[in-house]
């Protein structure tokens, strides 16, 4: 076995052992912070696929916003613990009848696809290349999406300022 192939195979169980502690965990800060090592597993997946735009997309937007937003969350909630409630669990049988369908699902898939070995090419930035696409070729849907966020952005703000002059 190669480096490369071990490297893979320690950066997929991570991500799969830190994405089962997200599901299964009873506490939610023990599921909020496995997903970090989730999201950082998917980002040196990336990393080792040569996408380096979704590596740090992906550190940036889910780790450095979304997930960070959670756990302030999590860590901003008074009496989180205090609850009555416990974590309601589907039955187990729904669960691993869910687990078979989508294993059988993937097997399917996987027995269908032709897998042809491919060629491993050299680690080469692609970031220039999105970045002349995106200001170039799709300039226009680029700039429509702009402005069609700017305006959901002030309509978001006017639905607030509303509700706050009713209280």
């Amino acid at each position: 076995m190669e480096a490369n192939q071990i490297l893979f195979i320690a950066i997929a169980l991570l991500t799969i052992l830190s994405a089962a502690v997200v599901a299964f965990s009873n506490k939610i800060i023990h599921s909020a912070f496995a997903l970090l090592a989730t999201f950082t597993g998917f980002a040196m997946l990336y990393i080792y696929l040569s996408a380096d735009f979704l590596a740090v997309t992906q550190i940036i937007v889910y780790v450095g916003g979304i997930l960070i937003l959670i756990i302030f969350g999590v860590l901003m909630t008074h009496r989180i613990y205090s609850t009555a409630k416990k974590t309601a669990h589907n039955s187990i049988l729904i669960s691993l009848l869910g687990g078979l369908l989508a294993l059988g699902l993937f097997l399917f898939i996987i027995s269908m696809y032709p897998w042809a070995p491919t060629v491993v090419k050299d680690f080469s930035p692609t970031t220039a290349v999105i970045g002349t696409e995106i200001l170039s070729g799709y300039l226009l849907p680029f700039e429509i999406i702009s402005v069609l966020l700017l305006g959901a952005l002030i309509g978001a703000i006017y639905i607030a300022r509303q509700e706050d002059k009713e209280k």
